[in-house]
């Protein structure tokens, strides 16, 4: 009878582990060495047919040895790599090693987060971290309403569960308003959820029209949810949060704000401010996957009043049973909408106590100062033309008297060639070059480089 393979846990897995390991890092040394820049060159059927020929047969009748070494390097080859500093298309990080780590010993360990039986230590580390970053958000709250957050996917999954908990606070009939700049994941979970259709307020110059939503409030019949946004995705701009927040407390309307790229502002003492009004807010969304350079997935909802999250708790007797909750188990359950739940918080938590908040918010200021140089670049080049100076690590910007199909048709050739990624934003009827710096390692030349490619690649 053959030996079944190794386990991960368990007094023998770091055993198991430690070659398996080696393969690993060998293998992706391998592939980056493969790749040779920031994506893989050829374009998608290039990569896809490469992919195939790496994988071969998915399931075949004999096991294959050498697939942790072949995958893992044929992946790598066709990755595209965060880390590169001619990768700056999206809010991508490039994730630290040491949360990288960490994430290693939660797949080892393997808690699941939908019972105190599954998970006694790691429950208990969640509900430290995330009061913690509850409190980064909205203060330390009063003694009977504590902030919390709870652990997310992301920004989408935050953006369902802020409307969700909206919809049961205020009633099915709760209408979202929006700025026309606000993530789509918003309008699409009013969608998901059944709400009426979502009405988008003008957002001139990247940012919601204050003026424009006063007009909508008073106009439209309640209840309202506002959803703000604190670093937008295509330029990384933030709504006026006071303003905001005064407008909603006068028409009494609720409050949420998508701070999934901004929130990271909040361990700057330097940037911090930009973020003033965001403790005004009912619930607030936050990706730490963005500026928090985590692997994928890092995100937190926190919400200003604990008793939001009653709505969510849910009995299923294997899981919570009314006995078992009474004798003192935590009940999981109200969490979260899932139910198995791997310990994303393991990073996390090793990251804050690690870097602390000076740490973080060195990296924060070093990206944006980043995106100021390259502003500054882009300003003082005549063949370019600068959208705006950067609120936060985003940078618009064209070469001047490019039409549009030509913007495009230089970041797809870039991309087929595998020499840079670089995302694109049409605002103000325009398209523009979108440059997200989030790698704290960029150097000056680095960025000298980038603008030297796209002038190279752009038709005189």
């Amino acid at each position: 009878m053959s030996t079944p393979p190794s386990l991960a846990s368990g007094p023998e897995g770091p055993h198991a582990l430690r070659p398996l390991l080696n393969t690993v890092l060998d293998a992706l040394t391998e592939g980056a060495r493969a790749r040779g820049g920031p994506l893989p060159a050829g374009g998608p059927d290039a990569v896809a047919a490469r992919m195939r020929d790496a994988v071969g047969d998915v399931l075949p009748d004999k096991g294959d040895p050498g697939a942790l070494h072949n995958l893992v390097r044929a992946l790598a080859a066709g990755a595209t790599d965060p880390s590169d500093p001619l990768c700056a298309a999206h809010l991508h990080c490039p994730p630290l090693a040491l949360a990288t780590a960490a994430d290693l010993a939660a797949s080892a360990l393997n808690p699941s987060l939908d019972s105190w039986d599954q998970a006694p230590g790691a429950s208990e580390l969640e509900a430290l971290v995330m009061r913690e970053l509850a409190a980064e958000v909205f203060g330390a709250g009063e003694a009977q309403k504590v902030p919390i957050a709870l652990l997310t996917t992301g920004g989408t999954e935050s953006n369902q569960l802020a409307l969700l908990l909206a919809r049961e606070a205020q009633g099915a009939g709760v209408r979202l308003v929006h700025g026309a700049n606000a993530h789509h994941s918003l309008p699409r979970a009013a969608w998901l959820l059944g709400l009426p259709e979502p009405v988008a307020v003008p957002a001139p110059a990247g940012i919601l029209d204050p003026a424009a939503l006063d007009e909508a409030l008073h106009r439209l019949p309640g209840p309202h949810l506002v959803a703000a946004t604190a670093g937008t995705t295509d330029a990384g701009l933030i709504d006026p949060l006071p303003e905001i927040a005064a407008l909603c407390a006068t028409h009494g309307a609720r409050l949420h704000i998508d701070a999934a790229y901004g929130g990271g502002l909040l361990f700057s003492d330097r940037y911090r401010d930009r973020l003033t009004g965001l403790d005004a807010a009912d619930s607030v969304t936050l990706d730490l996957h963005k500026l928090g350079w985590q692997p994928v997935a890092a995100g937190l909802l926190a919400v200003s009043d604990p008793d939001d999250l009653a709505v969510l708790h849910h009995r299923a007797d294997y899981l919570n049973a009314d006995d078992d909750t009474e004798a003192g188990l935590p009940d999981l359950l109200g969490r979260s909408l899932r139910t198995s739940r791997r310990p994303d918080v393991l990073k996390i938590a090793v990251t804050l106590k690690t870097l602390g908040r000076s740490g973080l918010g060195r990296l924060v200021e070093q990206v944006c100062d980043h995106a100021h140089e390259f502003a500054a670049l882009v300003h003082d080049h005549p063949g370019f033309e600068l959208y705006d100076p950067p609120t936060i690590s985003t940078v618009l910007f064209r070469p001047a008297h490019a039409t549009d199909a030509a913007v495009a048709a230089v970041r797809r050739r870039l991309l087929t060639d595998g020499r840079a990624v670089l995302g694109r934003a049409r605002i103000d009827g325009r398209l523009w070059f979108k440059a997200t710096f989030l790698n704290p390692h960029t150097r000056p030349d680095d960025l000298a480089a980038l603008l030297k490619l796209v002038e190279g690649n752009t038709p005189g």
